[in-house]
């Protein structure tokens, strides 16, 4: 990945939030003993309450929200690029049409993956 200095950087508010059940995917992965009546609790929590628990449902849900101040962030944090040669002219990035993003930790990782599609509508 090759970085470039950035000039305009608009991107609208938005608020994406998402949510599911995830207790038959997880079951559909072979994941079943903690759904089930044998399922031994005991090293998680007291051991006389752990051999009666069992797993009934797991949830997910991921909210990601930009606004100036993370926007202002994003925009402030960027690191500075020195080149010796030829100078490069900036690259704009106005986010009026549709976008995908994704927000990485500093090893590369993949945290979130999201898209707006109609950036005009963003709250």
């Amino acid at each position: 990945m090759r970085k470039v200095p950035v000039g305009q950087f608009k991107v609208p508010k938005f608020k994406i939030s998402f949510g599911f059940e995830a207790s038959d995917l997880l079951k559909g992965l072979g994941i079943e003993l903690p759904f089930s009546a044998a399922a031994d609790l005991s090293e998680m929590v007291d051991p006389l309450v752990g051999q009666n628990l069992f797993v009934s449902s797991v949830f997910h849900k991921s909210f990601v929200e930009v606004n100036e101040e993370g926007t202002e962030a994003a925009a402030t944090s960027g690191a500075a690029i020195e080149l010796s040669g030829p100078r490069i002219e900036p690259t704009h990035f106005v986010a009026d049409h549709p976008f995908l993003f994704l927000i990485q930790d500093s090893s590369g990782v993949v945290l979130f993956v999201g898209h707006v599609v109609n950036p005009l509508l963003a709250p």
